[in-house]
């Protein structure tokens, strides 16, 4: 009997790892080994600061406490870390899930929303009661609760997106060679690039869930945790599956 999947989630920005507590209730109740981890500025980690390298290393350590060998899945800033660490570690990413994450982080887009974020950033609270009416308006209930949950960080968001604006993506999917789904909700601002995106994944399929903004996974939580199941049905075929060589 093939082994249940193990999954780890990655979150985005300004957010942690309690922004997936739906996801990790409803996999665990099927027998999924499951964790999500924080990345560096953010949750449990908020007094570190966010660098690429420390990133894949919270990666990596997720990956290693589930056995060394996952099924990946981040959205937004996490998406994007996923890939790049799909990219070095293909041997440990059975399969990578990049939801929210079909925007190339280079040019005129990741400068306005770094200026954005530094006007924010000048507000009396830094910005903390407009991200928290933001997250409240913008999502249901259980889902603007599972995103403060693990607390605001105020003052990651320059160096997240100038680390982030350093990765090449395109280049990075073009690397992994393992299954890859890109998962976007039909409203995602994110969704810019999502075909060139496909185009570099070697084995790609793109997943529009309806009526989904771009926290697709809070905005449509059993949507996006029907399509992770499809997902592991997926993957768990093709680990049974027996390999076959050349001329076999």
């Amino acid at each position: 009997m093939t082994p249940a999947t193990p999954v780890l989630f990655v979150h985005g920005i300004r957010t942690s790892a309690t922004m997936w507590r739906r996801q990790l209730s409803a996999l665990g109740e099927t027998g999924h080994p499951v964790l999500a981890i924080d990345l560096p500025g953010h949750g449990s980690r908020i007094d570190e600061p966010f660098t690429v390298a420390g990133a894949l290393t919270a990666i990596d350590q997720g990956v290693e406490a589930l056995g060394g060998r996952v099924l990946l899945v981040g959205l937004s800033l996490g998406g994007y870390y996923a890939i790049e660490y799909a990219a070095r570690h293909p041997q440990k990413v059975i399969g990578l899930v990049a939801a929210g994450s079909c925007a190339i982080p280079a040019g005129w887009p990741l400068d306005a929303y770094r200026s954005l974020a530094r006007l924010v950033r000048r507000l009396p609270d830094h910005g903390l009661w407009l991200h928290t009416a933001l997250v409240r308006a913008l999502l249901p209930r259980d889902g603007a609760a599972d995103t403060l949950a693990g607390g605001v960080p105020l003052n990651v968001m320059d160096a997240g997106l100038g680390a982030t604006g350093t990765l090449r993506p395109l280049d990075s999917l073009s690397r992994y060679p393992g299954p890859v789904w890109l998962v976007n909700g039909f409203f995602d601002q994110f969704r810019l690039h999502e075909r060139r995106f496909l185009a570099a994944c070697r084995d790609g399929r793109l997943v529009i869930v309806p009526r989904a903004s771009h926290l697709v996974s809070l905005a449509q939580p059993e949507r996006f945790t029907a399509v992770l199941g499809e997902i592991l049905r997926e993957v768990a075929a093709g680990r049974a599956r027996p390999s076959v060589g050349p001329g076999e």
